[in-house]
């Protein structure tokens, strides 16, 4: 695939638009959730998808991995994608299920590091909160360092190394809470959620057909396609007082009477990112005021901590309207 610098591009957004196009063959109705999905794979982070059973966060993730293959080099006769791997969270998972075990090799008469799932490039956490908290503290490092630390020794992950977990709400039996310092990981948490009626109706006519799309779907981005983007994503202009506001924002949380604890510097750092990679994905080499309100409650909300839960939504909303009050006032586009 050929794939010039999008800062220069005519079409800067085509090759997103063809992956977004051939993921929707699949998951229907869904675009804005894709975007954001997109948002973090090429803001080089991770996300954690909520909602209840059987509303295709599974599936987006497969769906994915299918679309991209290893290697952008004759991506159209190419079957090959990259490596995708499934892990099933339960209360009896270990850490070693995850990032693997050393075991005796009778030839060479000593222990071999055999490595687990977390050796890929897209993972995909299933119901994540349905093991415990030590296990899913096992994919700190991972999700923060991309690498994995056995002993003494320590293994470097892939260069693309996005984790998609999904969660189902804690009110669910048998779910644990995710700790802080893991939920910080993820740069965006999104609620996957129904499709309207219409598109429900179509998915119960063709359901048929759409799992037959979901055997067939074309490779149309590779590696190097994705590594390009991201370093382009980089590229992309966040003028200062949006920088500035996006530091307000975060500030402002841990002052807020109802929030007892704020957002770090990692999420400001991750906001940056995500407005780059948002502002990318729709076209744009900058960023505009309208991406913060847009992307905020996905990249803040889930590390904030609340004193109750009456407040949760409208305390982060009433910083991120005051910010965008002051932006509004300054004309900046």
């Amino acid at each position: 695939m050929e794939f010039e610098s999008p800062i220069n591009h005519p079409n800067p957004n085509a090759a997103i638009i063809a992956l977004i196009d051939e993921i929707e063959k699949v998951i229907r109705g869904k675009r804005q959730q894709v975007e954001y999905v997109l948002t973090c794979l090429f803001a080089g982070g991770h996300i954690l998808m909520e909602d209840n059973p059987g509303t295709g966060k599974t599936v987006m993730a497969k769906t994915l991995a299918q679309c991209i293959s290893s290697s952008s080099a004759g991506i159209a006769e190419s079957k090959a994608v990259i490596v995708f791997k499934r892990i099933q969270f339960t209360p009896d998972l270990l850490p070693m299920d995850l990032i693997g075990t050393h075991i005796f090799d009778e030839v060479a008469k000593d222990f071999i590091f055999k490595k687990g799932p977390l050796f890929c490039n897209i993972l995909l956490a299933d119901e994540i909160n349905r093991a415990s908290p030590k296990v899913q503290s096992a994919l700190l490092e991972a999700m923060a360092e991309h690498q994995v630390t056995i002993g003494d020794t320590t293994f470097p992950l892939e260069n693309i190394f996005f984790t998609i977990a999904t969660q189902n709400p804690i009110e669910m039996e048998g779910t644990y809470p995710l700790p802080a310092a893991q939920l910080d990981r993820f740069f965006m948490k999104i609620i996957f959620g129904y499709v309207d009626e219409k598109t429900e109706l179509d998915i119960y006519r063709h359901y048929d057909v759409i799992n037959e799309n979901l055997s067939q779907l074309k490779t149309v981005m590779g590696f190097e396609d994705i590594l390009l983007i991201r370093n382009t994503v980089a590229l992309v202009e966040v003028h200062e007082e949006i920088i500035k506001a996006v530091s307000n924002i975060i500030r402002l949380t841990r002052t807020h009477p109802d929030i007892s604890l704020g957002a770090s510097t990692r999420c400001g750092i991750a906001f940056l990112k995500c407005l780059r990679a948002f502002a990318f994905i729709n076209g744009r080499t900058y960023v505009i005021e309208d991406d913060v309100k847009d992307i905020a409650p996905m990249v803040i909300h889930h590390r904030l901590i609340y004193r109750n839960k009456e407040g949760r939504e409208r305390a982060l909303l009433s910083i991120i309207h005051q910010e965008m009050d002051r932006l509004a006032k300054l004309k900046l586009f």
